[in-house]
């Protein structure tokens, strides 16, 4: 049964030239680094964030942490938003993995106040008391679907930096925030020391996120990894579906986006529902309903239609586009909607 899948960008499914190229890898074991495809995808990620170098990672989340684990000294202290990625759904992994405080500020959807950030920056030195402040994060496109402003970016690393503190990018969706801003990617990762970005998601890859920064980063890292259990071995299968992803999917996932935009004017249109067009800025749809909504009943109405959706969470339901979900799908998605909240 083929289903339309509207949960997330994590759902999408390799296309079919992905798993050609995954049936025709060649392949080595890339701990001991003799894996050709792995090594062309790490080089070919790097070159197009316009770092010296890259790390294939088996998750987004594993990326962050692995950054956080190869920046931070364990004790230290990580600014970064209250409703970022890392702190909201990484399952408290800083505090384990890397050992380090999430000294967390208010974010304005997904924007970090520069002077906040930089009042906040603790030197060891500064009191017996104090952690030292070894990192500032940021999320950009933000996992509530906004986009951070290349001056708000570059408030942020200048306060980071004049303090001598790096800065790494959650940059899971950085595509999206490129495609959204209509920018070169690199334009939005060089304010930053380290970037994380999934070759999943909306770029269909099966697995996989790669972590870039420079070439001594990157070593530190690579160690770092295989102590957190990410040496995959013959990991050229999987880099074979990201290098799919970065040279075919990246440059369309304005249709995505085109595709939400319109799917958030068509809910508009159903009465009781809540939803602000011109605030769609990447592939998500968020809105609300006037009437209680039962979360199970939500679901199962929806998959009475073949549709797989989210249930409400905190008064907000969130429906995603992808490659997978075309424009006349749309009508099918806004009709259940409608017969779910009647």
């Amino acid at each position: 049964m083929n289903y339309i899948d509207i949960r997330s960008d994590t759902v999408t499914q390799p296309t079919q030239a992905m798993r050609d190229a995954m049936y025709h890898a060649e392949v080595g074991d890339d701990v001991y680094g003799d894996d050709p495809t792995v090594a062309k995808l790490e080089a070919e990620g790097a070159r197009i964030v316009g770092k010296e170098a890259s790390l294939f990672v088996p998750s987004g989340t594993f990326g962050n942490q692995l950054a956080l684990f190869t920046h931070c000294p364990r004790g230290s202290e990580v600014i970064l938003g209250d409703d970022c990625h890392i702190v909201q759904h990484e399952v408290g992994a800083a505090s384990v993995i890397a050992g380090v405080q999430l000294r967390t500020l208010k974010s304005d959807r997904g924007r970090l106040d520069p002077a906040e950030v930089a009042s906040r920056i603790r030197k060891e030195s500064d009191d017996i008391h104090f952690p030292g402040t070894s990192l500032v994060c940021l999320e950009n496109a933000h996992s509530n679907g906004r986009v951070i402003p290349l001056d708000a970016m570059a408030a942020v690393s200048q306060a980071a930096h004049s303090r001598g503190v790096p800065l790494h990018l959650d940059g899971a969706r950085v595509f999206n925030a490129a495609a959204s801003l209509s920018v070169d990617v690199k334009e939005i990762t060089g304010k930053v020391d380290s970037v994380m970005f999934c070759l999943s998601k909306g770029l269909c890859a099966p697995v996989g996120s790669l972590l870039a920064g420079s070439a001594d980063f990157v070593e530190r890292a690579r160690k770092k990894r295989k102590l957190m259990g990410g040496g995959l071995r013959q990991a050229g299968f999987l880099a074979a579906a990201g290098l799919v992803a970065l040279s075919e999917m990246r440059d369309r996932l304005g249709e995505d986006h085109e595709n939400a935009r319109e799917l958030a004017r068509l809910l508009a249109g159903i009465p009781g529902v809540t939803v602000d067009p011109a605030s769609v800025e990447i592939n998500m749809v968020f809105f609300t309903a006037a009437r209680a909504v039962d979360p199970e009943a939500f679901v199962r109405r929806f998959l009475d239609s073949c549709i797989k959706v989210n249930p409400p969470e905190g008064g907000a339901i969130r429906f995603v586009t992808n490659y997978w979900v075309k424009r006349s799908d749309l009508e099918r998605i806004v009709e259940t909607t409608r017969a779910a909240l009647r």
